[in-house]
């Protein structure tokens, strides 16, 4: 059995304000580091790719979900906007989605969130 899904704690869906999250990149070690992928938010602070200046950091404090539906490392990508994207891409998300629920603490919902 594949420990990465028993280790989570239970999924919360408390709000969290596009500032919070945007706080939440990593940058302050007295904040979790935080990623939301279809404006729901995973705390990713154990994994140190999320980290200033690693590969992922990218993604750390914005709703990421255009930037990993395209595989994208681009600033400019890290928008929650996803809807008009292909059927490809979103079967990409869907993914993305899928491995960071089994691997990341589901901590709450980004208030206002509109694509869900």
């Amino acid at each position: 059995m594949s420990k990465e899904a028993t280790d989570l704690n239970p999924p919360r869906y408390d709000p969290i304000s596009l500032q919070t999250l945007a706080a939440s990149d990593g940058t302050d070690p007295s904040r979790p580091t935080l990623v939301a992928i279809k404006g729901i938010v995973f705390d990713v602070s154990g994994n140190p790719a999320y980290s200033p200046g690693k590969n992922y950091h990218v993604f750390a404090g914005k709703d990421a979900s255009r930037a990993l539906a395209c595989s994208s490392l681009k600033q400019e990508d890290c928008t929650p906007e996803w809807h008009d994207l292909g059927d490809k891409e979103k079967g990409v998300l869907e993914e993305w989605f899928t491995f960071f629920s089994k691997r990341y603490n589901i901590v709450g919902k980004v208030e206002g969130a509109t694509n869900l």
